[in-house]
């Protein structure tokens, strides 16, 4: 049942307050991916050395460990819209900057109030799916949104690589989208509200109390998991690894990660019907046990195309968990806690995107490209105990 627009005999992806949703979503997951394929016109441009490029990503992802809790508190105590128009205005105003930066350090500062401005919008877009929706809408708009959200990563990079042809200052232009984004947010986005006016200490308390609970604890402990096996053994060491074993062009490279996000936004655009016959818990393990089959065959395949075995495997993986962890804590978590829920779920993500590249890194070190992705593996198998024994 929808609860916060009027019209609930519109089909679900055609309403309003969903496609807003899924703007929100697109702006969330364009901060990297759409100037990653600068970097090297960066490089050149400001005669930095290469390994001074990370800074562009840390600098952006640093400040959203920090902010996005405090962000979310703020969501639930003045409500959504408060928080998120303006959060997309930084964004937009901060990395517009960047492309007229005139000098490397003036970038990174830039790239820092961007970050500010990014800090809420990941973790409020699934607040809001949590706040209008329930029951079986819930998991479908879960599932659409996580659909978006793949494809915006498969092709942000292409069409930043586009941008990038004509200078490298050109894709850091494309977040002024979200300026005319926060606008129809703030016209035309129908939700509920919570009240609020509960006692600043006595909120504090009554959410540390509703996360205290085996359940939650589990589905953050997952989170961080996954992002750590995302972020270290499949986008980090997996390009590295077909590159170094097989030679692979930077296209091949390329078009096998798509065929993870294209499965991806397959898999989780069916989880309304998934649901249906399955509970969150259920597919969240059959992706976890999909992670580690995934990542344990890679040592073991013999040439490149094989390689789109275990991509597409992991994008399935992808495509049922990411989506279910967020129902099941939007289903958890009361409305006037929920932005504070979903934002403390936003930055164990952060924290597994830092950790993941350092953690499987040093299996790296010490065993090579088989060690660091049977190390992911092993990592599913503890994501699945934590699966049945807290959540389940």
């Amino acid at each position: 049942m929808q609860q916060g627009s009027i019209n609930t005999s519109t089909p679900l992806w055609k309403q309003t307050n969903l496609q807003l949703i899924f703007s929100i979503t697109l702006i969330a997951v364009m901060g990297v991916a759409s100037i990653s394929p600068a970097f090297p016109s960066v490089i050149k441009a400001f005669g930095i050395e290469s390994h001074k490029i990370a800074w562009l990503i840390t600098v952006f992802t640093v400040p959203g460990v920090v902010l996005t809790p405090i962000a979310g508190i703020l969501a639930d105590r003045l409500g959504r819209k408060k928080i998120l128009v303006p959060s997309l205005f930084i964004f937009a105003i901060a990395g517009s900057a960047c492309g007229f930066a005139q000098s490397y350090e003036m970038l990174v500062i830039f790239r820092f109030f961007q970050g500010v401005g990014a800090a809420s919008i990941g973790s409020l877009n699934v607040t809001l799916i949590g706040d209008i929706y329930s029951g079986k809408d819930r998991a479908k708009a879960m599932g659409y949104n996580a659909s978006v959200l793949s494809l915006g990563t498969a092709t942000y990079p292409a069409i930043g690589g586009a941008l990038a042809m004509l200078g490298w200052y050109w894709p850091f232009f494309f977040p002024v989208l979200a300026l005319p984004v926060g606008l129809f947010v703030l016209l035309y986005l129908k939700n509920p509200e919570p009240e609020g006016n509960e006692a600043f200490l006595r909120y504090l308390k009554n959410a540390f109390n509703s996360m205290a609970n085996r359940r939650v604890i589990g589905l953050f402990i997952l989170s961080v998991s996954t992002f750590i096996i995302l972020y270290g053994a499949y986008l980090t060491m997996f390009p590295l690894y077909l590159g170094e074993k097989f030679k692979a062009t930077p296209l091949i490279i390329g078009l096998i990660a798509s065929s993870m996000s294209v499965t991806t936004a397959i898999t989780s655009s069916r989880l309304g019907r998934l649901i249906k016959k399955y509970s969150a818990p259920v597919l969240i393990i059959v992706g976890c046990v999909l992670y580690g089959i995934s990542l344990f065959l890679i040592p073991f395949l013999p040439g490149l195309i094989y390689m789109l075995i275990p991509a597409v495997i992991f994008g399935a993986a992808q495509g049922l968990n990411i989506p279910a962890t967020q129902t099941f804590l939007a289903e958890l978590s009361p409305i006037e806690y929920r932005a504070a829920f979903m934002s403390i779920n936003g930055m164990v993500l952060r924290l597994g995107q830092t950790l993941g590249p350092l953690i499987i890194g040093y299996f790296i070190a010490f065993g090579g490209y088989s060690a660091a992705f049977f190390a992911g593996a092993i990592l599913a198998v503890f994501m699945v105990l934590i699966a049945m024994m807290m959540i389940k």
